[in-house]
């Protein structure tokens, strides 16, 4: 039985006497499936709708309007949602869950794209008509034609009397309030504030990088790309990655080029040391950098990784480097000891919203206690191993005060066999505005990288 539709001004007119089947376009009907994986089942965006696209069959332009369609409403939906609880009189996330996504991307086509705005109205309806049915479909229509009878700054006038400027910016640009509070927390100015989470709102263009050894970056600006600003290995192409021959070869890769600094700034710290490790290796961004770098430095690179599947694909990348397939925690049963170990904890992620756009709903404050505990036990792991006069990188793709400094504070407190090296003589010349108490502090708004964090510590005795 269809749940009950909650009641809005009005709503619907009578049927049409001649029923037709519902036919909708291919680009909604996909962008609603990955959407509601998305929110309903846990699913990852970046995984899913890549391999979505590849088996559609649609050609070009529609790739790309189901990309942004499907990015920019999970970056938006919260002040999407915010416009339909004016329109609702049932609590708005008590509705549908069907209902609330396909009503997100007809807003999100009305107000964030060029998209007429009765084109908008009319596909999404026929969209709904055949996932949801005619009933639910008819209230979808209500719904959209009358959100659609306002511009976005009429719906978003009622911000201008809210005097709590955390859940005004949470609104306007999309985030949950304790985003907006974490971000305070560290930048100490709103207008700071507002441009950090605006610019989470831009899709990121996608970065390579030339692995040493085997690509350069001016092969990769041969092929039409830019070179970064600060990386000396990375260039930014607007295009798919995988249309490039030293990518599809594995001669280069796919890394934001804040990730890049973090490895490079670790490479530099670690330049004298023979044994490097890679505590967390995670996908292999970092791992395959700092592979190619200890190669060319006649160092010996491991890299480890919790996941076994995630495990078989560093191996792909780090050029017969030695992998190992274990808890980063439990590093010291290979008794085996390193010099230079990187620990690119996991974290909340909050520092590459552009990238993950789900992540900002996915993540809670609540999150945090047993992230920073794993994190530490992660750190216990490293300083098992790691020898005297060793180098250890403590980084996170996240700017939250819990993860960046009282991380660092918690780290100096609880080994005082370690102390904090400034991470400033390992910078590019041109980096700038990036150092925090002598830690690396990357933000999306004034580099253009995600917001990534490092901090080094040598071990004294």
């Amino acid at each position: 039985m269809e749940q009950d539709l909650p009641p809005v001004k009005s709503l619907v007119k009578g049927r049409n006497s001649s029923f037709k089947s519902p036919t909708p376009d291919a680009p909604r009907l996909l962008a609603f499936d990955i959407l509601h994986e998305v929110n309903r089942n846990g699913g990852y965006s970046n995984l899913l709708l890549p391999a979505a696209l590849s088996k559609s069959g649609l050609e070009q332009r529609d790739k790309g309007f189901v990309t942004e369609l499907v990015y920019g409403t999970l970056r938006m939906q919260g002040r999407h949602d915010f416009i339909f609880e004016q329109i609702s009189d049932r609590p708005w996330l008590e509705v549908d869950a069907g209902i609330v996504d396909i009503a997100r991307l007809g807003a999100h086509q009305l107000f964030e794209m060029r998209v007429p705005a009765h084109a908008a109205v009319s596909a999404t309806v026929e969209l709904a008509r055949k996932v949801l049915g005619e009933s639910k479909a008819s209230f979808v229509n209500a719904l959209l034609r009358k959100a659609s009878a306002k511009t976005l700054e009429e719906w978003l006038a009622p911000l201008n009397d809210e005097r709590d400027i955390v859940v005004r910016l949470s609104i306007l640009h999309s985030h949950p309030e304790w985003i907006v509070s974490a971000y305070f927390d560290l930048l100490k100015d709103y207008d700071e504030v507002e441009a950090a989470l605006a610019v989470n709102n831009v899709p990121a263009r996608p970065t390579l990088v030339a692995w040493p050894g085997f690509s350069t970056r001016n092969e990769l600006v041969a092929l039409g790309a830019t070179a970064t600003n600060f990386s000396q290995f990375g260039a930014i192409f607007d295009g798919n990655p995988s249309s490039l021959e030293p990518v599809v070869s594995r001669r280069a890769g796919v890394q934001d080029e804040g990730s890049q600094l973090v490895a490079v700034i670790f490479a530099a710290a670690a330049s004298r040391k023979l044994r490097w490790l890679d505590l967390c290796a995670g996908p292999g961004g970092k791992a395959a950098l700092l592979s190619t770098l200890a190669n060319g430095a006649q160092q010996q690179f491991t890299a480890n990784e919790v996941s076994q599947v995630r495990a078989r694909l560093v191996e792909q990348v780090v050029h017969g480097a030695r992998v190992w397939n274990g808890d980063g925690r439990e590093i010291a049963q290979h008794q085996e000891t390193f010099d230079a170990i990187l620990a690119d904890v996991p974290c909340t992620g909050l520092g590459a919203l552009r990238r993950r756009p789900e992540v900002r709903w996915r993540r809670q404050l609540s999150d945090l206690r047993e992230l920073t505990s794993l994190q530490m036990q992660l750190v216990d792991g490293a300083v098992s191993v790691l020898e005297v006069g060793g180098v250890f990188g403590f980084a996170t793709c996240s700017p939250h005060f819990a993860e960046t400094r009282v991380a660092v504070m918690d780290i100096l407190k609880n080994y005082p066999q370690l102390r904090s090296v400034d991470v400033s003589p390992f910078l590019p010349d041109n980096l700038v505005d990036a150092v925090d108490n002598g830690n690396l502090a990357l933000w999306t708004h004034k580099h253009n990288t995600d917001s990534m964090f490092l901090a080094l510590f040598e071990r004294i005795e």
